[in-house]
């Protein structure tokens, strides 16, 4: 199935929440970080330290680089985690979006996450395309 890739799927930690396995399901759906209703369509209830973090909940402060402290020690664990596991830095798309602006970036983000096969968007959690398990190629962020 394609999903859209748009600047309200951007979460705060960089993440595009249109790749995630908990956006593309069906089951226990998650609306994206950005379009959090109460506790509907958050994939972590209450519990996400990014989104969560005081830099974001009630002030200006939409994306992590925003923050003095970019990337601070939760981002760290985070980019890590997800270099190693899915080859996929957030905060290099977080300096992207810095130095590239919003628009480059999802243009970017359509090309790398597009399978070159079905042209369906891809999941960055799982390693080939859901739609026609064409391999991911693995990009080095």
């Amino acid at each position: 199935m394609k999903y859209e890739i748009n600047e309200s799927m951007i979460a705060p930690c960089g993440m595009n929440c249109a790749l995630c396995s908990g956006y593309q399901r069906t089951k226990n759906h998650c609306n994206g970080c950005k379009n959090i209703v109460g506790d509907e369509g958050l994939c972590h209830p209450r519990t996400c330290s990014i989104v969560l973090c005081d830099q974001h909940v009630g002030k200006e402060t939409i994306y992590c680089y925003e923050c003095d402290k970019f990337p601070c020690k939760r981002m760290r664990a985070l980019d890590l985690r997800y270099k190693t596991k899915y080859h996929m830095s957030m905060i290099a798309n977080l300096e992207y979006i810095k130095q590239n602006g919003m628009e480059a970036f999802l243009k970017e983000q359509k090309n790398r996450w597009t399978c070159q096969v079905c042209h369906e968007t891809m999941c960055v959690h799982k390693h080939c395309c859901l739609s026609c398990n064409n391999p991911i190629v693995e990009n080095k962020y």
